[in-house]
C-alpha cells in the first residue's frame, strides 16, 4: 500500500514575486525625494548637537525604505527583517558611544576638546592645516629666464 502525506506544503526556496502597482513605487519614490529635499534644508539650520542625529534619522528612513520595499524585505523570510533591525540597532549603539565619547572629552580633562591649549596660549596639537601658497611670493625671487627661442610675453604671436 502506498502512504501519501498530506501535510502542508513548505518553503521550496523559489522566488515568489510580489508585485506592487506603478502609483504605489512612485509613492515610495516621491517619499524618498521628500526626504532627500528634507537631508538638504536641514542642511542650512543648525540644531547644534541635534545635527546629526537628525541627519541618521532620515538617513534611516530612506535605507528602510528602499530596503522594504524596493529590496522586498516586507515580503521576505521575517529572519532577514530581523537581521535587518538588528544590523541597524548595533549601529545605533555605535554611533551612541561615539557622540557620547566626543561630546563629553572637555568635562574631565580642559585641556581635551580645545583649540587653543589654556596653559599655555599655544595652539592644540592635531588638526588639519590648510595649504594656502602666500600670494607675491614669487616676486622675491625674481622672474624665470624665459627659455631660448620663446616668444617675449605679452609680444604678438603670428
Amino acid at each position: 500500500m502506498a502512504h501519501e502525506a498530506t501535510h502542508a506544503p513548505k518553503e521550496d526556496g523559489a522566488v515568489h514575486a510580489h508585485i506592487s502597482s506603478a502609483g504605489f513605487y512612485m509613492m515610495i519614490f516621491a517619499a524618498l525625494i521628500g526626504l532627500t529635499i528634507l537631508t538638504v534644508g536641514q542642511s542650512y539650520v543648525d540644531l547644534g548637537r541635534a545635527n546629526l542625529i537628525v541627519v541618521i534619522l532620515i538617513a534611516t528612513t530612506k535605507a528602510s525604505l528602499v530596503v522594504s520595499f524596493f529590496m522586498h524585505l516586507r515580503y521576505d523570510n521575517k529572519f532577514n527583517a530581523l537581521i535587518f533591525i538588528s544590523c541597524i540597532f548595533f549601529i545605533g549603539i555605535f554611533f551612541a558611544y561615539t557622540m557620547n565619547d566626543t561630546e563629553r572629552r572637555g568635562e574631565l580633562d580642559a585641556d581635551q576638546n580645545v583649540k587653543i591649549l589654556q596653559k599655555t596660549g599655544e595652539e592644540a596639537p592635531g588638526g588639519f592645516v590648510p595649504n594656502t601658497p602666500a600670494s607675491g611670493h614669487a616676486d622675491e625671487h625674481g622672474a624665470a629666464p624665459a627659455p631660448s627661442g620663446a616668444a617675449p610675453a605679452g609680444g604678438d604671436h603670428h
